[in-house]
């Protein structure tokens, strides 16, 4: 009997231990690596880019690059031709922005009461920014053709030989680029200010409506004061996209017709990319606008603050 226990394994025969990966050795497992290709993808670009802009220097060229100082950044601020793009953009960028804080805002007060289909009607509004921007300039141009397109007999103008070419036109190519570009990211400010209206308490407005408050004094004094920080939010952030855009222009206009819609990013992707291959003056161009985008977004950032504090 003694044998036949000492033959089978004991029950209580200990197993082998658990081993456990602690927090530091999950970093280096995993965070680190991440980390240092993050850093090489993206940092050493950086760095080296920003001593490029103190170089003539072309991507194509046999020669090392000549170290010029800050006379590329001269030749910028001193070439008419680079403030007529900054001016471009600068149009571009506020009047598309204003129009998708409107439109956008408007279509969350709009949609804030629940109604039968109103989550179906929110998905089909939230489709356009969903969509790649380079196709969206592809069925936008397909649109604004006077001869086979769909909005020139939508605003009424039937015979082709009067309506109107939005793409080729100086006084329309760029309202032609603002529409577009409302129409896709509207949407996303509306978005933003759905969750802030829907996060704004009930009393407030129960505690308005018997003191008899009217509902613009309830707009004005409770609903925007609410969602304002968001709105500053999204105001932020369309500004800066707004003022880096380039698939939308390239891809309806590429910066035509002569350089009516000839944008900053435009002129940059021309500079690095096309003709000369200036890799230098690029370079250059490309942190003055790194420049402008931090000041304008430092600006928002510290109105963002104030209306977070009141």
């Amino acid at each position: 009997m003694s044998t036949q226990q000492s033959s089978h394994p004991s029950s209580t025969s200990s197993r082998p231990a658990q081993r456990h990966l602690s927090d530091v050795r999950i970093v280096q497992l995993f965070i680190l690596p991440t980390v240092i290709l993050l850093v090489l993808m993206n940092i050493f670009p950086l760095i080296y880019s920003l001593f490029l802009s103190f170089t003539n220097y072309s991507v194509i060229s046999d020669q090392a690059p000549q170290w010029v100082g800050i006379q590329n950044y001269i030749n910028i601020l001193n070439d008419e031709r680079y403030w007529n793009n900054f001016a471009i953009t600068g149009r571009y960028a506020l009047v598309s922005v204003l129009l998708q804080m409107l439109i956008g805002f408007g279509l969350a007060m709009l949609l804030r009461t629940k109604f039968k289909g109103s989550g179906l009607l929110t998905t089909l509004i939230l489709v356009p920014m969903m969509l790649s921007p380079i196709v969206v300039a592809v069925f936008w141009k397909l649109m604004f053709n006077p001869s086979v397109g769909i909005l020139n007999y939508l605003l009424g103008f039937t015979d082709i030989n009067t309506s109107p070419e939005w793409l080729g036109r100086p006084d329309l190519a760029l309202w032609a680029i603002v529409i577009v570009d409302v129409w896709m990211w509207s949407p996303f400010v509306m978005l933003l200010a759905l969750a802030g209206l829907s996060a704004i308490p009930e009393y407030l407005y129960e505690a308005a409506a018997i003191d008899r408050a009217t509902p613009w004094f309830q707009f004005w004094r409770i609903t925007l004061p609410q969602v304002m920080p968001l709105l500053l939010i999204a105001l932020l952030f369309r500004s800066i996209e707004a003022f880096k855009q380039f698939d939308l222009v390239q891809g309806l206009t590429g910066g035509g017709p002569g350089d009516i819609t000839e944008t900053v990013s435009i002129r940059l992707y021309k500079l690095a990319f096309q003709g000369v291959y200036d890799t230098g003056t690029s370079s250059a161009l490309a942190y003055v606008i790194l420049v402008i985008i931090i000041a304008v977004s430092n600006l928002y950032i510290r109105q963002l603050n104030r209306a977070r504090g009141a």
